[in-house]
């Protein structure tokens, strides 16, 4: 629909500066008003059958009833307005509907501000601030608490059959425990699979204040429930009582030892002037073309390192049993493993939500902030890189359980 230039001359009408249009009691807010009253009108006439000022139907009782005030918050302001009644209160509109009192998507604002790591308090001051609302606290967390049904949706939904590779990681957050009242580190667990297709896909998280093989069990049981039936290879960080779990759920599965964390809790006990030399070092162990050579050069690194970093190599020894899986794959599944590219961009994403918030009041405060950073993090729907050539080799060396 094109606006005549007369309606736009007859609008425009003592306008003469930007406020007189844009300001507090602007044109632009009460042609939105008035818009919205002759929508609401509009919408009785239909459900009366017969319009304004004219007569109703023969015999029909339910006729006009005058109106009642509402005032609405939205990124205008508070715009009062008049919605029509009905005498036997039937009448229900679909714009502004019975109860409402936002608009503009101002749900969608104070999520977005959540998401964006803000307390609650932080959004009131910025809602007052920037579009004069005042706003209670209650109504914030009513709002960002729908949030958790979106969860609870995302959490229970069907996953694929078959993931060539799921990383299991963890991140530590502070949140307030309900009976102590004392703020404990508590871990984020999320697991990140990659589908057949090579596209990042977050599975599902998990918050717990301890972890161990019951703890596991029970998440394995639930990625069960929800389809998953096979697992390739799954990449963990020492996670405590993981092995046995994955392997009671899926006895397939290949367990492999995240070699970016190994490395960086090597690193954790050099001196900043040997990490270089040492990560090099480090290099020649996972770069190895085979396990019996890999081992090789554990021993090597040990020879040279072990008067001075003593725990680095058995570190590196008690988890060989999850390393040495890595040596069987092909130089592009490697990549895709030891890089972790995806799941590092997760936790980068995760971490600049979580950090200015010093603890959290509930899990389910921490469980909003976290799914509305996952949810951004798969909005931006990039695939593993260089995941054709990997393909190819999980096609060779899983055959039917790949192509299930």
């Amino acid at each position: 629909m094109t606006i005549s230039k007369e309606i736009l001359d007859e609008l425009l009408q003592g306008v003469e500066r930007p406020e007189d249009l844009l300001g507090d009691a602007r044109l632009m807010k009460e042609l939105k008003v008035k818009l919205m009253e002759r929508m609401l009108g509009a919408e009785l006439t239909a459900h009366l059958g017969y319009e304004e000022g004219k007569d109703a139907p023969a015999r029909q009782t339910n006729r006009r009833n005058g109106t009642s005030g509402k005032v609405l918050k939205g990124q205008d302001g508070e715009m009062p307005i008049a919605v029509p009644r009905d005498r036997d209160g039937s009448f229900e509109p679909e714009l502004v509907k019975k109860g409402q009192t936002r608009i503009d998507g101002m749900d969608d604002k104070i999520v977005g501000l959540y998401a964006a790591g803000l307390s609650v308090r932080d959004i009131r001051a910025h809602l007052e601030e920037v579009y004069g609302l005042k706003v209670s606290p209650d109504l914030i967390s009513r709002v960002t608490d729908a949030v958790l049904d979106e969860v609870r949706e995302w959490q229970s939904r069907a996953l694929d059959r078959m993931y060539p590779i799921v990383i299991f990681d963890a991140l530590r957050v502070k949140i307030r425990d309900a009976d102590s009242r004392t703020v404990k580190n508590k871990a984020v667990y999320v697991a990140l699979g990659v589908t057949r297709d090579g596209s990042r896909e977050v599975l599902g998280l998990w918050i717990a204040e301890n972890e161990g093989a019951k703890f596991w069990l029970s998440v394995m049981n639930e990625l069960r429930n929800r389809g998953l039936q096979d697992v390739l290879i799954a990449v963990v960080d020492g996670l405590k009582g993981f092995p046995d779990a994955i392997t009671a759920a899926f006895p397939e599965a290949m367990v492999q030892t995240c070699i970016v964390h190994l490395v960086r809790h090597s690193l954790n006990f050099c001196s900043w002037k040997d990490r270089k030399a040492v990560a090099a070092d480090l290099r020649q162990i996972y770069s190895a073309p085979t396990a019996d050579m890999a081992e090789a050069e554990l021993d090597t690194f040990e020879g040279k390192w072990a008067g001075k970093y003593a725990s680095i190599a058995p570190a590196w020894r008690r988890a060989w049993a999850e390393v040495v899986p890595f040596f069987a794959f092909d130089p592009a599944i490697r990549k895709i493993i030891y890089t972790t590219n995806a799941i590092e961009s997760l936790n980068r994403v995760i971490r600049k939500s979580t950090k200015t918030r010093g603890s959290f009041p509930t899990d389910d405060a921490a469980t909003k902030l976290i799914y509305l950073a996952i949810r951004n993090f798969e909005k931006d729907g990039r695939n593993v890189r260089e995941w054709f050539a990997a393909r190819n080799q999980f096609a060779i060396m899983f055959g039917e359980r790949f192509d299930a």
